[in-house]
């Protein structure tokens, strides 16, 4: 299957063709009724609820706007439009005609979405609830463990699986296995049957075993799923009578040079394969109390700052494999930064507030499992502040000019409360924690510094960047760097930051995506899986799969 053309990530209800939304009250409904005709490329049919990247785009998309557009709602339900189905999990056909990196790129974006459920149900006060009203395969059941209740209907024919292993000789996506597992707490012999079986766990089985939280009869389905979602939504704090913030279409540019919005720019060198990204500051007067922050809504600009981010983030994995060195800049007024971080940290109790704070927190963690090479270039004009300073810090690198016989004209950086846990990774650490192991002196030294403009100098004696080079040695410093990483192996690269970033401490979220990286990468190259007698590749055939039984 080819890549091409360039997907696009923006997407709004009115465009939907599989996803249904609808409210109640509290209580939010999401339901899949995917368009077996409307897959995102040709050559496949999503026959049973099975999805693509389209799919997903539009899940992505409808949980922005529960967060954002719908604050009265508390509650999620997941289920499904057709009957007895509720999801056979990604489609098998798009994976057997896909390319590697389609692939991982679609596995790695499927499993941001759904930690991005469980992100809201930590952070927001968003409970969600997987309504099996039938069968539940593979990815399907991935969305189930992402929810925070699994609802099962016992029908005597329903069910939850992970068939992929016997199936595909695949992973389950490498986000279900470490669920199962992580999350559900499913013992690990019963969690071996339940992944090396095709036909699934049924009924009181599926309950005993963990897999899911209750099974009802079918007459009874949908009042106990109603029940369930109203006592969730009863423990959260989000409003009931606030009025929402509509999220309008982002405002963009995309040509050969690369992806041009208001606060970010990403420009293209195709020549020396790197793009560089150009975060901007706020300009002019910026909003401080509630109701001119809720006035200005989606115009706001640390919203539509994240938003263009990710946007960029998404595109950019996507569309342009070849870039493999990300150069993160920024531009504008330090101070107006600091500002912005100052009302952020005000009314980060308030629920746009604090969905703003989420949706820059995702975006974060979404640039830290790119696999791209990440060098913050901190130089005259800089802003590198607060929020802003999570781009040096997610970095691999960070150069900061020195300008020590000229510091007026000199770059600045500058440290806000929100550093210091704010934005976790998806190990839970904040980057400086992550990047000081948690020591308590340079963590107390950098806390110290909260407010100060710091010079390169300064920075460096902090730990706060890499290198401090003077304005003789930088462009020299600076394109030795590039020119090395773009010669090295981008395999081994992708490795190196994945196992580099993540220090010392280990989450669901670092295991689902550190297998991602190793296992599954590797596994869906193997003639096992992809070969022309793979498992992936004869699916659907009448052939039987032929392995080298070799082990590895």
């Amino acid at each position: 299957m080819s890549d091409s053309p360039k997907v696009d990530y923006q997407t709004d209800p009115s465009r939907y063709q599989h996803i249904r939304l609808s409210f109640d009250g509290p209580v939010a409904t999401l339901a899949l009724n995917i368009d077996e005709d409307a897959g995102i490329r040709p050559g496949y049919k999503l026959k049973l609820n099975s999805y693509d990247l389209g799919v997903d785009i539009e899940l992505h998309d409808a949980l922005q706007r529960i967060r954002f557009e719908h604050p009265e709602v508390r509650s999620v339900v997941v289920t499904s439009l057709k009957d007895r189905i509720f999801c056979s999990g990604a489609n098998i056909f798009m994976l057997g005609l896909s390319s590697h990196a389609w692939k991982v790129n679609f596995c790695k974006f499927t499993n941001e979405t759904r930690n991005g459920i469980e992100d809201s149900s930590r952070h927001s006060g968003l409970k969600f609830i997987a309504a099996l009203n039938g069968a539940c395969a593979g990815g399907g059941y991935e969305l189930a463990l992402a929810c925070d209740d699994i609802v099962l209907v016992d029908d005597r024919s329903s069910s939850v699986s992970l068939p992929e292993v016997p199936l595909l000789g695949v992973l389950p996506g490498t986000g279900g296995l470490t669920r199962v597992t992580d999350k559900r707490k499913v013992r690990h012999d019963l969690a071996d049957i339940f992944c090396t079986t095709t036909e699934g766990v049924r009924g009181q089985r599926a309950k005993e075993w963990r897999l899911v939280d209750e099974v009802v009869k079918t007459q009874d389905f949908a009042r106990v799923v109603q029940e369930r979602a109203l006592a969730l939504a009863a423990k959260s704090d989000r409003p009931a009578d606030a009025k929402g913030v509509a999220l309008t279409p982002l405002e963009r540019t995309i040509d050969d040079a690369g992806y041009h919005y208001r606060y970010v720019d990403v420009r293209i060198d195709r020549a020396r394969r790197t793009a560089t990204f150009t975060v901007r500051a706020p300009a002019g007067a910026q909003p401080r109390d509630l109701a001119a922050i809720l006035a200005a809504g989606v115009k706001w600009w640390p919203l539509q700052m994240a938003r263009e981010l990710d946007d960029a983030i998404l595109s950019m994995r996507t569309n342009e494999l070849d870039i493999g060195v990300w150069l993160l800049e920024t531009e504008g007024d330090l101070a107006a930064v600091q500002a912005a971080d100052a009302t952020l940290a005000e009314h980060r109790d308030h629920w746009f507030v604090r969905e703003t704070i989420g949706m820059l927190r995702r975006a974060l963690a979404r640039l830290d499992v790119s696999a791209r090479t990440l060098y913050a270039l901190i130089r005259p004009g800089s802003c590198f502040a607060g929020t802003l300073a999570e781009l040096a810090f997610a970095a691999d690198r960070s150069y900061m000019l020195a300008l020590p016989d000229d510091e007026a004209k000199a770059p600045r950086l500058a440290l806000t409360e929100l550093n210091f846990g704010t934005y976790p990774m998806v190990n839970g650490q904040s980057r400086l924690a992550c990047r000081f192991y948690e020591e308590e002196a340079p963590l107390a030294a950098a806390r110290a510094a909260i407010g100060k403009p710091l010079l390169a100098a300064q920075a460096l004696e902090l730990g706060l960047i890499t290198a401090a080079p003077d304005d003789l040695d930088w462009t020299d410093e600076i394109r030795i760097a590039i020119e090395e990483r773009v010669s090295m192996s981008p395999d081994a690269l992708t490795g190196l930051e994945a196992n580099l970033r993540f220090a010392s401490k280990e989450t669901m979220e670092t295991r689902i995506f550190g297998r991602l990286t190793a296992w599954q990468n590797w596994i869906f190259i193997r003639p096992n899986a992809v070969g022309a007698k793979g498992a992936l590749k004869v699916y659907g055939k009448g052939e039987k799969a032929a392995f080298d039984w070799n082990r590895v």
